[in-house]
């Protein structure tokens, strides 16, 4: 009689929970290390590679979730237009191209780019001889674009914001992010009960959606009186207001890959990192993040 092997027990929610913030503890020590080096060239390359490759990383985990759920996308289009998006965007916000890497300036190469590929989805669906469902193939292909390179391009806008230490307000609003994050998950695990949106992610609570909300505000506070003073405009009271928006943001971004995945039947975005998950899983909170922190920063710290 032959015995069966037994199913290794899937790690628990802590183990996942500590493998994830450890993963991005090193991702993220390597990426600030080398902004706040004092090699110009060093620093701004490591920071192009890395941001490239997490948004081609999770655009390609993107498009793998809609084959899951048996949809159209252009995959390599979309991959190679969002690697074109990060590397223009890089070669604008830092005066490579052109006189300066003023916001505007920016912002009109990003709509110029997203037009231009809007009409190369619409060329490439013309010379498709397959492919029926043009209409669906150019929605997920663009929407992919937007939800992963687009809103990372926010952190390079941030990291080279002209006439500020962009460094520190990167810095601050990932610490703040991942501060939400953790408070969510610990006081979600404590004393969590009431289940927030189950259909879309079981695990969630208002407990811990209270949580997030504190950790992030403290965070942002303790953070502020310690280094903002590196940070044009902060002060205390937009602390407690960057606090709270980005703790909530946090939590609707986490949500918002939650039902990307509950769709696709998917448990994670992918396998980037054994027993972890995706980029996807580690970028879900900071994509949201980032351009209400630019904006806050352009409109209000920097006005």
């Amino acid at each position: 009689m032959e015995t069966v092997p037994a199913t290794p027990a899937a790690p628990s929610k802590l183990r996942i929970f500590a493998r994830r913030l450890l993963s991005f503890v090193i991702l993220w020590t390597i990426l600030l290390t080398a902004l706040f080096s004092k090699n110009r060239m060093l620093s701004d390359s490591v920071f192009v590679i890395i941001i490239a490759c997490l948004a081609v990383t999770g655009l390609a985990e993107f498009y793998g979730l809609v084959e899951k759920r048996d949809l159209v996308c252009f995959k390599g289009w979309g991959l190679f237009g969002g690697l074109l998006l990060i590397v223009g965007t890089f070669l604008n916000v830092t005066g490579v191209v052109g006189r300066s890497g003023s916001p505007a300036r920016v912002n009109d190469f990003e709509t110029s780019f997203l037009i231009l590929f809007v009409l190369g989805l619409c060329l490439r669906q013309f010379f498709s001889r397959s492919n029926t469902a043009g209409i669906l193939a150019i929605s997920t292909t663009l929407f992919g674009l937007m939800y992963v390179p687009w809103l990372l391009n926010f952190i390079q806008k941030i990291n080279f914001f002209p006439g500020v230490d962009g460094h520190y307000y990167l810095l601050y609003f990932i610490v703040i992010t991942k501060f939400s994050d953790t408070g969510a998950y610990l006081v979600g695990s404590l004393i969590g009960r009431h289940k927030m949106i189950p259909r879309v992610s079981p695990g969630k609570t208002w407990e811990g959606f209270g949580g997030a909300l504190a950790v992030s505000v403290l965070a942002s506070l303790l953070f502020v009186y310690y280094l903002g003073e590196r940070m044009h405009g902060m002060n205390l009271k937009h602390a407690v207001i960057l606090g709270l928006l980005l703790g909530l943001a946090a939590v609707v971004g986490d949500l918002i890959e939650s039902i990307f995945k509950r769709e696709a039947g998917v448990k994670d975005s992918g396998k980037f990192f054994p027993g972890i998950g995706g980029i996807l899983d580690l970028l879900d909170s900071l994509l949201f993040n980032a351009p209400i922190m630019y904006l806050y920063l352009r409109h209000v710290l920097t006005r």
